[in-house]
């Protein structure tokens, strides 16, 4: 089946779990995000890396088993519905210090709305002002009027252990703590149609 190219509604670049990333702005149409305001993105084209503006998916309408493809070489993630390709996106996996390991996964867990519970970034409590903005929980505490802010990861598919994909920053390369990266209206799509049990090959 051909596939259409999705258009662009805009990016929620956010914090993330295992990858700790750089917080932006919520995409058109989304709900207000006031932990992500004040970091930006491009604002002609709400993507801050232009092949994020790629994605592709045509699988609302096809049936079968789903599976999940993702290339670490390509930075590309390919999603199949019994077994006909129906998406492709833009991914950023994890980098030289946390890889993202290969392998042949399931799909454990969903959580829409799931926040690490390593990762986040401290802020003053008064001012709002970042302190720390690549925060370990097993590393770092907040001090005296500062709070310690968990990174969201939006529609959060976990496959290996810490390890998952959910809407984050993309910056053209390899950049998570390890986990993978996706643009916000793929991860949407990716989160609806991977069912638990959904494989999940890491190449």
């Amino acid at each position: 089946m051909t596939l259409r190219v999705l258009l662009s509604l805009g990016l929620l670049t956010a914090l993330l779990s295992s990858c700790s990333g750089i917080p932006g702005i919520p995409g058109v149409g989304a709900p207000n995000r006031p932990y992500l305001a004040g970091l930006g993105v491009t604002a002609r084209t709400g993507f801050s890396n232009p092949a994020e503006a790629s994605s592709f998916w045509d699988g609302d309408s096809v049936n079968g088993a789903s599976l999940i493809r993702i290339n670490r070489d390509d930075q590309k993630a390919y999603f199949y519905k019994g077994g006909e390709l129906v998406g492709v996106s833009p991914i950023s996996t994890g980098n030289a210090t946390h890889i993202t390991p290969p392998g042949r996964f399931k799909v454990t867990e969903k959580d829409i709305d799931h926040e690490s519970s390593a990762y986040g970034v401290i802020k003053n409590v008064a001012t709002g002002q970042v302190v720390n903005e690549d925060a370990d929980t097993r590393k770092h505490k907040a001090g005296p009027g500062e709070v310690f802010v968990h990174a969201p990861m939006p529609n959060f598919l976990r496959f290996n252990y810490g390890i998952g994909m959910h809407a984050g920053f993309l910056p053209g390369f390899p950049a998570s703590h390890g986990c993978v990266r996706m643009p916000e209206q793929m991860a949407v799509k990716f989160f609806e149609h991977a069912p638990l049990g959904t494989p999940v090959i890491v190449e």
